[in-house]
């Protein structure tokens, strides 16, 4: 309880918030709210990021092959992505009859192309993501924090490719060589359609959210809610729980892929604060 002179011979006492003098004061737009229109507004913002992903999924497939169809345009369909990646991440694909993918089932085909225009939703659903949590959190931020925010939504979309293209690039030839060379001389493989094209769009989707981490962190750090330092106290913490979701999520029953995304996520992580260390020393501020 503290007490504090109102007037003359008057004093007023009141119970101080558990935040006073280590928060300071919110800006101006900032008000009060009932916890279910804070639950209403944030139910709204997730189903518009999920409304615009999957306004994008339909409009790559089906979408492109009916407009190839009716108007005979070439736009790229789901079906030439697919022929793109099989051969490009399958050793020998195009020219070795059994490197070709199996299909055990009515449905593969089409489910394998709704899954390949499901990843461009997730690309262009990430940076929306971003764009609605700004939305959501505006009232309570600062005119630096938004500009912080704002900033993040086309770096979003640029660590999305960036991470793809690793996945392309690095992980998907490493796992599927892997896969090729340890059965030499024992058995053939026999890829089927949809547990390779699984492995290859949740990897490439994995990379396209991971590769996020620099963009969280440097948003924390900017709007003071953690400090280099903190996370550098905790980073055992963070190593375990990537880790942790690396094998969790990963589709590869032969642990490759969860000891690459694993060391991917580190990795990520601990650049990103050796960067911070050069470019922003810490500040007083403890998050």
């Amino acid at each position: 309880m503290v007490e504090t002179e109102t007037g003359p011979g008057q004093t007023d006492s009141y119970t101080p918030d558990v935040d006073d003098g280590i928060v300071g004061e919110g800006p101006e737009s900032d008000e009060e709210m009932p916890l279910a229109d804070h639950i209403e507004e944030m139910i709204r913002r997730v189903a518009i990021v999920l409304g615009v992903s999957g306004i994008v999924t339909m409009l790559l497939y089906p979408g492109a092959d009916l407009v190839n169809t009716a108007f005979g345009f070439e736009l790229i369909s789901s079906t030439e992505v697919i022929d793109f990646l099989w051969n490009k991440h399958i050793p020998g694909a195009p020219g070795i009859e059994a490197r070709r993918p199996r299909v055990y089932g009515p449905l593969e085909l089409l489910l394998t192309e709704l899954k390949v225009a499901a990843l461009g939703g997730l690309i262009i659903g990430l940076p929306v993501f971003v764009y609605e949590t700004y939305l959501f959190m505006r009232p309570g931020l600062f005119p630096q924090e938004r500009r912080y925010y704002l900033a993040a939504v086309p770096t979003s979309v640029v660590l999305a490719f960036i991470g793809i293209s690793f996945a392309h690039f690095a992980v998907l030839p490493a796992i599927f060589a892997y896969f090729t060379s340890y059965t030499t001389g024992t058995a053939v493989v026999a890829f089927g359609l949809r547990e390779t094209f699984n492995l290859i769009l949740i990897l490439m989707g994995y990379n396209a959210i991971i590769f996020q981490i620099p963009l969280f962190i440097l948003l924390a750090i900017m709007m003071n809610l953690v400090t280099r330092r903190w996370l550098l106290d905790r980073r055992l913490i963070f190593w375990g729980t990537f880790l942790g979701l690396a094998f969790l999520i990963s589709p590869d029953p032969t642990g490759m892929a969860p000891i690459i995304i694993g060391v991917t996520m580190i990795a990520l992580f601990e650049l990103t604060l050796l960067v911070l260390g050069w470019v922003r020393p810490d500040s007083p501020h403890s998050g």
